[in-house]
């Protein structure tokens, strides 16, 4: 009883995490050393979730490579967290093309995104990011000195990793908004390059396939960009002053 109670917290955590891990796991279940055969059995399944997904509407973003546009993390696509609409794609393709364009040099980088099948599936821990419509860019940063870091950011993973001057929340219970106060003492000294976070938010609010754009005031306000699309996601989701959320 002990042991398929063991079996099924792991099948629900890496449901929850990858949506096809616990799929993995149960088929790796049969072989005595599951452990070794579970990375074999999820690697195939995922390469087969790279031809399957398109059937259900969904296609991958970049994961790593050269161009403007690419993952963070290769996490967030080993772990299937990268799927969403080709409508979502183009848009976040030609995001960084013109942001390459203008300012020669510069990295889009991709966080969550969606699991790539079942519309309404949640992307833990977001209260959103369920139907491929959804995807957090990690902010443009600089060095203490003022210079562009290109394709990375405060955190090695994108999150967590805030700027400056977070929004006067009151303190709660059972909320999203991680203050992350003993991370963020031991990063690095970084600051957004306003810049370009400024020409992003831009962007993003005259394209019109975006409706909905989710960054802290602070930031929004100290770029200035003045738009309706452009909103505070309230105090009870996570804090949006280390990436922007964009929605169609």
């Amino acid at each position: 009883m002990a042991k398929a109670f063991g079996h099924g917290i792991i099948l629900l955590a890496l449901t929850a995490l990858t949506q096809i891990g616990g799929l993995a796991w149960l088929a790796a279940l049969p072989f005595r050393r599951r452990w070794l055969a579970f990375p074999l059995v999820y690697a195939g399944l995922s390469a087969a979730t790279l031809w399957l997904a398109p059937f259900a509407g969904r296609v991958p973003l970049p994961c790593l490579g050269d161009g403007p546009l690419r993952s963070h993390s290769f996490l967030f696509c080993a772990m299937n967290r990268h799927y969403v609409t080709p409508e979502m794609r183009a848009l976040a393709l030609d995001l960084a093309e013109a942001m390459a364009t203008a300012r020669p040099g510069t990295v889009t980088t991709t966080l969550d995104a969606g699991f790539p099948f079942l519309a309404g599936f949640p992307l833990l821990p977001h209260l959103s990011h369920d139907d491929g419509e959804k995807l957090d860019i990690a902010l443009y940063w600089q060095d203490a000195e003022g210079r562009y870091q290109p394709a990375r950011s405060k955190s090695p993973i994108g999150y967590w990793g805030y700027a400056e001057g977070a929004a006067a929340c009151p303190p709660r219970w059972l909320d999203l908004r991680w203050d992350m106060e003993a991370l963020n003492s031991a990063l690095p000294d970084w600051r957004l390059e306003p810049e370009r976070t400024e020409a992003t938010l831009s962007w993003l609010a005259r394209d019109q396939r975006v409706a909905k754009i989710l960054v802290e005031p602070h930031v929004s306000e100290l770029l200035n960009p003045d738009d309706p699309k452009i909103r505070f996601q309230g105090c009870r989701a996570a804090r949006h002053d280390d990436h922007i959320h964009l929605q169609l």
